[in-house]
């Protein structure tokens, strides 16, 4: 938690979220995820959730999941259970192969697997549904949504339309009061 309010937590400055929204608080948790203690204690709490999920995969979209993803998937490996990472693309590749999903040799399939979906920040919980959309047209199932910070702005009850739990390791009022 004091990573996070060193390096990623911000007030009185005026921004504009992904979701439209305009906020005096900002969360940009990439300097917390790319510095080695964030990465590394971000990852042994989000694991601690998601070890208790039965997941096949865990993976978000680009661009604020892919140091969780991969921290997450170093993490588990180290402690002996491999849990393989995937990253979704807001659109598919418009050259190579085309592809929305990164991680999946072209032999494997998601038809049927379990994947949690993992962020940095959730606010109103679009993000986290552009990449559950993308697993579930590949076959794969989501039923949780395990994030760094909910900015308790929406996400919660937006994924629950889904039939998506969202489990947050911290919440904005840790920060603000």
């Amino acid at each position: 938690m004091e990573i996070i309010r060193e390096r990623s937590y911000a007030f009185g400055v005026s921004v504009t979220l992904a979701s439209g929204r305009q906020s005096n608080t900002y969360f940009n948790m990439k300097p917390t995820m790319l510095h080695p203690e964030g990465a590394f204690l971000s990852a042994a709490l989000l694991l601690d959730e998601i070890s208790k999920l039965d997941a096949d995969y865990v993976g978000g979209l680009e661009l604020g999941a892919v140091p969780i993803a991969a921290a997450v998937t170093a993490r588990s490996f180290a402690l002996g259970h491999p849990l393989p990472a995937l990253i979704m693309r807001k659109k598919a590749k418009d050259h190579g192969t085309r592809q929305r999903l990164e991680g999946l040799t072209a032999d494997e399939s998601l038809e049927g697997k379990r994947i949690v979906v993992v962020e940095d920040v959730t606010t109103s919980g679009g993000s986290a549904l552009q990449a559950v959309e993308a697993v579930r047209e590949m076959g794969g199932k989501v039923e949780h949504v395990v994030t760094v910070l909910d900015r308790e702005e929406g996400a919660t009850e937006a994924l629950k339309e889904h039939g998506i739990a969202l489990i947050s390791i911290f919440q904005q009022t840790d920060f603000t009061g």
